[in-house]
């Protein structure tokens, strides 16, 4: 046993060197910073969702986008008590990887002009996006995966979260800000996919996500509490246009707290325990900002975004409760961190409504915007 975890820290060590040094030798090869103005730059592209943004603009933004990427997914895993403060490290190691990984990938295909990728903050919250993807994948796979695998599933799903994204955005014209469609219903049935393939039969008996001791809900207190602060920013930093960006700000804010309602409604019905436990709030939370992703920058209306959250807000209890042990029994899936749940299936929803606005819009509702 102490040969073979001496083999997996060196493995480990092997591989984060030659990624690293990959991802040097690719810099070095074909990244440059990106002109001041990058204006002309975004004319060229199939995919510039910043366009002509004021620099004012664009740093809260970044702030934004990178807490939630690292910090608000880190902390949001750490609820597993069996995994402790393991889980919050894979996942500041997945992004390191992963931001890096996605300035190259995402570059390629979005900000390559004249054999150069040109990175600027642009091209971060993109990489951010990205990140927030895989860290949404890895919480379906948590605890039956090693570090090294880890890395390789952040290197396979960087590649597949930037050819959908490049499907759906640039070639079928789809406007997904906030990553209803490309950040969170990806994440989450990427991770399912990978869980389906790691299937582990005495699993099953293991009840991975029951801790109750106090530690895990103080990170589970301090992620919802990012989430609230940092996720109406996350879902505006990509709006299509500027005057759309108090749109997405009251929108994701107005579901944030219908979902969290929701999550109150029935966990006394369903379940015995005396008392909620902060992480069943913190899955409510995650499905209303979820919900908001593809719809947040259109007229949802005040009372729409609510509508929108309380229905998001029903969806991780109830899918607790009756569709995961279905998923788990009968579909062989493993779900760590009930990514299904409280990704997969808001982001559904959300997409569903993005949709439903996008048929109804009219140039007289939307005016300029």
């Amino acid at each position: 046993m102490p040969e073979h975890t001496a083999a997996s820290r060196l493995q480990l060590s092997g591989l984060c060197f030659l990624l690293q040094i990959l991802t040097i030798v690719l810099f070095a090869a074909f990244v440059r910073y990106s002109p001041e103005s990058s204006s002309g730059l975004c004319s060229q592209q199939l995919n510039c969702s910043w366009r002509n943004q004021d620099a004012g603009f664009q740093h809260p933004r970044f702030r934004d986008v990178h807490l939630q990427a690292l910090l608000g997914f880190g902390l949001l895993v750490a609820f597993l008590g069996r995994y402790g403060l393991g889980t919050t490290a894979i996942s500041v190691l997945v992004a390191a990887f992963a931001i890096q990984w996605a300035v190259l990938i995402q570059g390629f295909l979005h900000f390559f002009l004249n054999g150069k990728i040109h990175a600027g903050a642009q091209s971060v919250v993109s990489a951010d996006f990205c990140t927030a993807a895989v860290l949404i994948s890895t919480g379906a796979v948590l605890g039956r995966v090693n570090p090294v695998q880890m890395l390789l599933l952040t290197l396979l799903g960087v590649i597949l979260f930037a050819l959908n994204e490049y499907i759906l955005l640039s070639l079928m014209g789809v406007s997904d800000s906030g990553g209803s469609l490309t950040v969170h219903t990806f994440g989450a049935y990427f991770g399912l996919m990978v869980s389906r393939v790691l299937y582990q039969p005495h699993m099953d008996k293991r009840k991975e996500q029951q801790d109750t001791g106090h530690q895990p809900d103080v990170f589970a207190v301090v992620g919802t509490i990012y989430l609230w602060i940092f996720w109406p920013g996350f879902t505006s930093a990509t709006t299509a246009r500027d005057n759309a960006e108090p749109w997405a700000v009251l929108n994701t804010y107005f579901s944030l707290a219908a979902s969290t309602l929701a999550t109150f409604v029935l966990m006394p019905v369903l379940h015995q325990e005396g008392t909620l436990r902060m992480v069943q709030i913190q899955d409510a939370t995650l499905a209303g900002v979820t919900v908001m992703g593809m719809a947040g920058e259109m007229m949802v209306t005040p009372f729409g975004a609510l509508i929108a959250g309380f229905l998001a807000g029903l969806i991780p209890p109830l899918g607790f409760r009756f569709l995961t042990p279905v998923l788990r029994s009968r579909l062989k899936t493993q779900d760590t961190c009930g990514v299904h749940n409280v990704h997969g299936l808001p982001g559904i929803l959300g997409a569903l409504l993005g949709t439903l606005l996008a048929a109804l819009a009219t140039a007289d509702a939307y005016g300029g915007r």
